[in-house]
């Protein structure tokens, strides 16, 4: 009787395309001080098509007003929430784009700020949007910023009183949010930001002018 040989599965069935958002990682990141970034890019389902980037305005500036209400109620700088917002601007923050990269992605970031779950829910607790879900940042750019406003006063607090680096306090505070709070104290006490999180400290250093800029244009 001759045996069946097994067939071997193709090459080309077992390549998987990934689909990705380039760009800096989102708030809640985590940073081991050697590369910091998005977690590996997970498959995407082959019966799923990655959604349509949209068109239109995309500009940070646009959110001046709310900006500068929600970085004064929680007392951080209202230029490290825009300058946050011109880092987090790399992934177009269309609602529906959002949600629908969301189901292809579970563990992707809401919002115009980019904030994901748990930095989230940990953030709106005791605060005035404590009823808030995460799940409506994508349609109320405001809560985001609001949260994203408060997480940086939470980032603050733990700062130490001072630091042999030369970094500012708003440069530890957006590694803070890029990377976690636990990398930020590493750095502040002088551990070197691997290539992502120095990555994003570089765009918030060329962000800076920018958003002190769009921040005066709202009057």
């Amino acid at each position: 009787m001759r045996k069946h040989r097994r067939l071997r599965p193709s090459l080309a069935a077992l390549v998987v395309l990934a689909a990705v958002a380039g760009g800096a990682t989102a708030c809640g990141g985590k940073d081991d001080g050697k590369s910091q970034g998005r977690p590996s890019p997970k498959a995407t389902p082959i019966d799923q098509k990655s959604p349509e980037k949209p068109d239109g305005d995309q500009d940070p500036a646009r959110y001046a007003p709310e900006v500068k209400r929600y970085a004064k109620e929680a007392g951080v700088s209202a230029q490290l929430v825009m300058a946050i917002l011109y880092n987090e601007a790399y992934k177009p923050h269309d609602p529906e784009f959002e949600k629908s990269w969301q189901r292809m992605k579970p563990d992707s970031a809401f919002g115009v700020a980019n904030m994901h779950r748990a930095a989230y829910d940990e953030t709106k607790r005791g605060r005035p949007f404590a009823n808030r879900s995460w799940f409506d940042l994508p349609d109320d750019p405001a809560l985001a910023i609001r949260a994203e406003s408060w997480h940086l006063r939470d980032l603050a607090v733990q700062l130490p009183g001072s630091w042999p680096g030369s970094y500012t306090k708003e440069e530890l505070m957006a590694l803070g949010y890029n990377a976690g709070a636990g990398n930020m104290a590493a750095f502040a006490r002088g551990v070197k930001p691997g290539s992502q999180a120095g990555s994003y400290l570089a765009n918030l250093r060329g962000n800076w002018s920018k958003a002190a800029a769009a921040l005066r244009s709202s009057g």
